[in-house]
């Protein structure tokens, strides 16, 4: 959803809520397209990202299972051209698809991005970019609180450790 408003730098505000899982590779293409956007109308509009928390599996495992096995059961004989799809998506916004590692429960990364957003969207902003590259770029899991740490001091999170 967005809202323009005026605000005090003579550009109209946009405000834009987000909802987005931290596994979801679609998001961060979303994500990436939105910053394109922004940068090139930046000098017109001011804007308000704000993010708030969807979960794609609300029941999965906090441990984490492996991901390239999660997508073979949950897509099937879909699984390999649904990952070949977004590695040529990913290669043409500069980043390697990696499809290692583990996924599972998004929690405690919306619980992150929530705190970030009290120190200001822009942190948020900046902490689901470093979630979405470690995740699917780095093979991270955003369940691992390693990660989590490591992403919220890139993202200038004060208290997060």
């Amino acid at each position: 959803m967005a809202e323009s408003v005026s605000n005090n730098t003579g550009k109209k505000l946009i405000r834009i809520d987000v909802s987005s899982d931290t596994v979801c590779p679609w998001c961060f293409v979303g994500k990436r397209n939105l910053d394109k956007a922004i940068a090139a109308s930046k000098d017109r509009f001011d804007f308000e990202i704000k993010w708030h928390p969807f979960f794609l599996n609300p029941s999965a495992p906090k441990e984490g299972v492996n991901k390239l096995d999660f997508y073979r059961g949950k897509f099937g004989s879909r699984a390999e051209g649904i990952s070949t799809r977004m590695t040529e998506i990913f290669r043409g916004l500069g980043l390697e698809y990696n499809m290692s590692g583990l996924t599972g429960n998004t929690l405690d990364s919306h619980r992150l991005i929530y705190f970030a957003g009290q120190q200001g969207i822009d942190k948020q902003h900046k902490l689901a970019e470093e979630l979405f590259l470690g995740y699917f770029t780095q093979a991270k899991y955003v369940g691992d609180m390693e990660f989590l740490l490591e992403c919220a001091q890139k993202a200038g999170v004060d208290g997060s450790c």
